[in-house]
């Protein structure tokens, strides 16, 4: 195999997919850049060489993830209405959480990766969200209501007892939850669980008796 890394963006993104599987395992403190090259077969200096540090790295697995959640939150400040931007919102940070369950991880349990992105200006993209949730002028029902929804969507996209469900099951279904804790009708309806799952424990892969 191969002993060093191209930059490329073939190469930089199997580089991170490698960083980013150790990071959920190990997290980020118990990940080494040794680690990170001996999962690529390649050498320490070849990783050096895309990154010059391994906080470098994570805030490059973060990146993406960040940027969508910055356009989520443009779109809805854009948005003609209250309501439509409330949606934009619900719809984004679920769909993020969804199709980055490791990440979401991560970011979660990682005190290193909370340290990383204090210049990131996530705080003040989570008041922009709240606003959009709160409305004006919410009262402590609702304030306790939207901290009910943020902190929900980040812990089920990673619970272990969801993972038989697949992304478009679970996404609904947070829709749902989301809408029914902030007091909005709406008009979706829960997506059943596909009878190829049910019952099945996702960690022994039995079904429950």
């Amino acid at each position: 195999m191969s002993t060093s890394v191209r930059r490329t963006g073939a190469a930089r993104q199997r580089l991170l997919d490698a960083a980013l599987a150790l990071f959920t395992e190990r997290g980020v403190n118990g990940t080494s850049l040794q680690m990170i090259a001996d999962a690529l077969g390649v050498t320490k200096a070849a990783v050096y060489h895309q990154f010059p540090s391994k906080d470098e790295i994570v805030l490059a697995v973060i990146a993406p993830a960040v940027d969508q959640l910055r356009a989520l939150v443009a779109a809805a400040d854009a948005a003609p209405t209250p309501a439509a931007g409330r949606e934009i919102v619900l719809e984004g940070m679920t769909g993020l959480v969804v199709a980055h369950r490791r990440l979401a991880a991560v970011l979660l349990v990682d005190r290193t990766v909370a340290y990383l992105l204090r210049d990131v200006a996530l705080g003040e993209l989570e008041a922009r969200i709240d606003r959009h949730l709160a409305g004006a002028d919410p009262t402590p029902e609702v304030r306790v209501a939207v901290a009910m929804v943020g902190a929900s969507i980040m812990n089920i996209g990673i619970d272990q007892r969801l993972q038989d469900l697949d992304d478009e099951t679970l996404r609904e279904n947070i829709l749902l939850g989301a809408h029914r804790l902030l007091g909005i009708r709406s008009t979706r309806r829960s997506r059943p669980v596909p009878p190829a799952s049910r019952g099945v424990s996702p960690a022994s892969g039995t079904a429950h008796r």
